[in-house]
């Protein structure tokens, strides 16, 4: 069981730690606007994944299987409000008096990670190669997705830290614009590798 664990921790965190759209969202979100102000999308983020985990465990394949179009149809939502989160961070003002601008909010992050199919092909990736080995099937997919939704939190916080770390480049402009447009660039090309990989 110690074995199955730490496969299923270690796969989790390359997984969903690994440059996607969401945590590079996140690590730009703590860039422009901090890490206290970055907290609220970190949540949502956290809470889409939590949809994802419990719709991939229920049979997220089988439907896409039967209705191969609302795949692609999920995708592509996914892929233009990803675009349209990377387009918020890049085009954020870059002069300590426009502090007041909106950071991504609760429900951006949630929307993201609801229509983000990285989420989804993890999990089913998860589910279908590190599900923990309990007697009941029903309570291996809930330890599984409990455990790995905690190596997600970690993950995630840490890449919002990771942006909060570079906050300080933020306040020489020209660095400030340079780092947002490559985080946006970034998460576009993430999410344009996870369509047509």
């Amino acid at each position: 069981m110690l074995e199955s664990l730490l496969s299923l921790i270690a796969a989790t965190g390359l997984l969903l730690g690994s440059p996607g759209p969401a945590p590079l969202a996140l690590a730009a979100t703590g860039a422009t606007f901090g890490i206290r102000r970055g907290a609220p999308f970190l949540a949502g983020i956290l809470l889409g994944l939590s949809v994802a985990i419990v719709g991939a465990s229920i049979g997220l394949a089988a439907l896409f299987s039967r209705f191969p179009e609302l795949r692609l149809t999920c995708q592509l939502l996914g892929a233009a409000y990803i675009a349209f989160i990377a387009y918020k961070i890049a085009s954020a003002p870059c002069t300590q008096l426009d502090a007041a601008q909106r950071a991504p909010s609760f429900r951006d992050g949630f929307v993201l990670n609801l229509l983000n199919p990285k989420a989804y092909a993890a999990f089913l990736a998860i589910f279908s190669q590190f599900l923990l080995p309990l007697e009941n099937t029903s309570l291996g997919y809930l330890a599984t997705g409990i455990c790995a939704l905690l190596v997600a939190t970690l993950v995630d916080s840490l890449w919002l830290a990771f942006g909060g770390l570079l906050r300080p480049l933020f306040s020489r402009p020209r660095a400030a614009r340079a780092l947002r447009i490559f985080f946006a660039i970034a998460m576009l090309i993430a999410v344009g590798y996870a369509l047509w990989a």
